[in-house]
């Protein structure tokens, strides 16, 4: 089963580029909005990081959802696509100063900060802009996930958010600034997580450090779970839409909030993952002594995940309805690790085929690179292949 696109459009269009579904972006959003508006005070915010292609953010920004950022350009690029900014929220562990002043000018919703430095200095750019800073401390909860090991985020080894047993003591602190303003609590275990299980244990976490906290009389006024849903890279077809309704029921069901709190989502990959697609041509297929090559005119430069992280993309010959093939499926970077898939079968492949990379719309195009002098990759959306 292959996926549907605009075929003779595309021989028309120069390749490598991105083609993004916004029929199916749109449903993917819709349903969002509506297992997310079962449950009172859910509210949800798209990860900019995934994609920041301006007309996506523009879909998005229709939908309603907020922007989560993690730097100064995603703020000023959320901004620009025109989220109100009382739905703007500001993570990264390294915010510099103009970014933190970008954020302060903008009267973003929060900032969720990482460090007792970082509160330091925002306090202190607030004191001088006469502003009051809306904070939330992103705490590591030590909860594992299971997905790769470079998207893990929650564990006490990695580098983000604020040590547990030092969360008491940074919130105090807070409290005694004049420039800022504690109002929650942030977390984020990691990225591509499938089990639900991993979201149970965060709201079991949640739960003891909300006790911890109110033995102490302090309240909170929201929590932000961050995001990870992942999405089903080997089924784009047959499941372009995420189980957003076991999603948001896995933490109605365990996260015991208090009454007036609000629950912050912050969804990427689940949310354009599925939309996109890397589109190349096939520019040569080569023999090899034990195998065969389809080599295309995308690289790691385009779609890095494979390389990086030894990323499954599923490829489809759609041009080709010959016999199927196996093929070592490369690009033309001048790097081993080029490559998209190895002993992938596919029809058979002739020079000019044109193959889709499925589930692209998250960390692809946000993520490529003028590596070997190449141009960055452009993107389309549906509208403008009709």
């Amino acid at each position: 089963m292959k996926g549907v696109f605009p075929l003779e459009r595309f021989k028309e269009t120069d390749t490598p580029f991105y083609y993004y579904d916004t029929d199916l972006l749109r449903a993917t959003l819709r349903e969002i909005n509506r297992e997310a508006g079962r449950h009172e005070g859910f509210c949800v915010h798209y990860a900019v990081k995934a994609n920041a292609n301006p007309k996506l953010l523009n879909i998005i920004c229709q939908a309603g959802l907020g922007a989560d950022c993690v730097s100064g350009g995603e703020v000023q690029a959320a901004v620009n696509a025109g989220f109100p900014h009382d739905k703007i929220v500001f993570a990264g562990v390294g915010k510099s100063d103009w970014e933190i002043c970008l954020g302060l000018d903008k009267d973003i919703a929060c900032f969720n900060v990482e460090s007792v430095p970082e509160l330091d200095v925002i306090n202190g750019l607030a004191g001088r802009m006469g502003k009051v800073a809306r904070v939330a401390f992103r705490i590591n909860p030590d909860v594992g996930a299971h997905t790769h090991a470079n998207i893990t985020t929650g564990l006490s080894e990695n580098k983000f958010g604020i040590a547990m047993e030092d969360m008491e003591g940074v919130i105090e602190k807070a409290l005694s600034m004049s420039n800022v303003k504690f109002v929650g609590l942030h977390f984020h275990i990691g990225s591509q997580i499938l089990d639900m299980g991993d979201f149970v244990a965060l709201c079991n976490r949640i739960n003891d450090l909300q006790n911890q906290l109110e033995a102490h009389h302090i309240s909170v006024e929201s929590i932000n779970v961050g995001g990870g849903l992942g999405i089903d890279y080997t089924h784009p077809n047959k499941v372009p839409v995420p189980d957003f309704k076991a999603y948001f029921d896995t933490y109605a069901r365990h996260l015991k909030l208090r009454k007036g709190q609000t629950l912050h989502f912050e969804l990427g990959r689940s949310v354009v993952g599925q939309c996109g697609s890397l589109i190349s041509r096939v520019l040569y297929v080569k023999q090899g002594t034990a195998k065969q090559f389809a080599i295309i005119d995308a690289g790691m430069t385009d779609l890095i995940r494979p390389a990086l992280y030894q990323a499954y993309h599923k490829i489809e010959n759609i041009s080709g309805d010959g016999s199927l093939r196996t093929y070592d499926v490369v690009g033309p970077i001048c790097e081993s690790s080029d490559v998209f898939a190895k002993a992938v079968d596919l029809n058979e492949c002739r020079r000019g085929d044109i193959v889709a990379i499925r589930s692209a719309g998250a960390y692809g195009e946000v993520m490529a690179s003028g590596y070997n002098c190449r141009p960055l990759p452009k993107g389309y959306i549906s509208e403008e292949m009709r």
